[in-house]
């Protein structure tokens, strides 16, 4: 009997074997390109962005470590109304003391409706568990010392866009638009405290990726992006606004993080900064993959574009009459 011998994969070893045999030769290259002086502020800005980030960031995952292993979505459920218009903003308040990352409030919002919480009421979660938690809050006061309104801006546009896309699931929404297999109770294999190290490991790696990517990118957008064209945007209201709306979607990043990504960001007013908030733990990239693989692509297709809207909306919104138009 003969087998047969599978081909070898590329692996991440063999990657990092590579990057430092192209390292080594292009030593003197890579050496004389970090000594210039646009690389060094980027370098410098990067750090700083992350060190002021990095503690919110680990804070943030073990509790949602802590809350994957230790609190069941069924405690949610019981303290919710009946009513599922009510359930909403009750769904969205309680992400007040259950603070999670966006990619941990997906899983958690399908063991909600697993478990027959109302599907309104679960998205409502699922939005405003990342955004409007004291951790994020906290993060976001540290992030801007100097404007204090940002933290009840913040929370208010967050909340808004968790209740208005909770109340039109309720009066929109289709059963069908949400695959069969998330109303089937979701049950976790292992002990506690091995769900709480895979769940913190998981959301540390994801989010602390996503954190370095949007770190390097605010670094390098501070430095390398002429001033002229900061000063265009600030003299260009709504354009600001759609452009931060996009860079939320794009940049993915993690909201115990992004408030810092923002606050660097400090030509532009502050109301487009504050939707770059609203938007980004609403819906992004990587929001679309999860819900798209959790609640299927039909879902997907139809909540982010709806979601991407109303969180503009309502970031706008709380600006202005929270901040003023600045």
């Amino acid at each position: 009997m003969t087998t047969t011998e599978r081909p070898a994969r590329l692996n991440s070893l063999h990657v990092f074997a590579g990057l430092l045999v192209v390292a080594l030769v292009l030593r003197s290259t890579i050496t004389e390109a970090l000594t210039a002086p646009v690389v060094r502020t980027v370098a410098t800005v990067f750090v700083a962005i992350c060190v002021q980030a990095l503690p919110f960031l680990v804070l943030g995952v073990l509790v949602s470590g802590a809350i994957a292993a230790f609190v069941s979505p069924a405690a949610l459920r019981r303290v919710l109304p009946r009513r599922p218009g009510a359930a909403v903003p009750v769904a969205g308040l309680a992400g007040l003391a259950l603070p999670g990352c966006e990619c941990a409030s997906v899983p958690v919002a399908r063991r909600l409706i697993g478990q027959g919480v109302p599907e309104a009421a679960a998205l409502a979660f699922l939005l405003a568990a990342p955004a409007v938690n004291p951790v994020v809050l906290v993060a976001t006061a540290v992030a801007f010392p100097g404007e204090p309104g940002m933290v009840l801006a913040r929370a208010a546009g967050s909340l808004a866009t968790a209740c208005v896309m909770g109340w039109l699931w309720q009066r929109a929404g289709r059963a069908e638009w949400i695959a069969a297999r998330v109303r089937s109770p979701a049950h976790a294999g292992g002990g506690r405290w091995a769900v709480f190290a895979e769940s913190a490991r998981h959301d540390l790696v994801s989010a602390g990726g996503l954190l370095v990517v949007g770190a390097l990118v605010a670094a390098v957008l501070s430095v390398l992006v002429p001033t002229s064209w900061t000063v265009g945007l600030a003299d260009r209201w709504l354009l600001a606004v759609l452009v931060m709306a996009v860079l939320a979607v794009v940049l993915a990043l993690c909201s115990e993080a992004d408030a810092f990504v923002a606050a660097s960001l400090s030509a532009l007013p502050l109301v487009p900064r504050l939707v770059f908030l609203v938007v980004g733990p609403a819906v992004d990239v990587k929001l679309v993959a999860l819900q798209a693989g959790t609640f299927g692509r039909g879902f997907a297709a139809r909540f982010a574009p709806a979601t991407f809207v109303v969180a503009v909306l309502c970031g706008v919104a709380a600006g202005v009459l929270t901040l003023g138009v600045r």
